[in-house]
């Protein structure tokens, strides 16, 4: 099982070697998390996922990190060509993590995917990603990120 962190504030501020963005699946870096990740990370990433093109909803893919106190950006595909859902948060949950994993990285940071634009509710979504970081390595340590305090309450309380 992976070490789990939970902290409350901006994710791009973290500094370890990866930050997960919940991302659509056209990798077009817009609101949210994802246009956080280009404000501060600059127009590499976007220059990037743009390479990439589109992935399915619920993979993932992994970019520089530009200007953030990071190494990558794993974009983790929660909606785009279908809604987000907790299948979709799920799957893409799992695939960042199997990304991190791949690339040997020891501390990665997730938001709560699908929370913000996909309009899920905070708990279902800490609950299913918990379940997920639960099958993960204990060589990685993730830190689960709520932006305001109630939703850092609400991953507390899922677990």
């Amino acid at each position: 099982m992976a070490r789990l962190k939970i902290a409350q504030g901006d994710i791009t501020e973290f500094e370890g070697d990866a930050i997960v963005n919940a991302a659509n699946n056209h990798l077009k870096l817009g609101a949210g998390v994802a246009g956080a990740i280009l404000r501060k990370g600059g127009p590499s990433i976007q220059e990037e996922c743009d390479r990439i093109g589109r992935i399915r909803v619920g993979e993932a893919a992994v970019t520089g990190a530009g200007n953030l106190p990071v190494r990558y950006v794993i974009h983790a595909a929660v909606l785009g060509d279908e809604p987000a859902s907790l299948d979709t948060v799920r799957r893409a949950t799992r695939n960042a993590l199997e990304k991190a994993v791949e690339l040997g990285l020891k501390t990665v940071a997730f938001p709560l995917l699908g929370t913000g634009v996909g309009g899920l509710p905070v708990r279902e979504v800490a609950r299913v990603m918990l379940e997920e970081f639960r099958k993960a390595p204990d060589t990685l340590e993730v830190t689960l990120y709520g932006y305001r305090p109630e939703d850092v309450e609400a991953i507390r309380s899922a677990l």
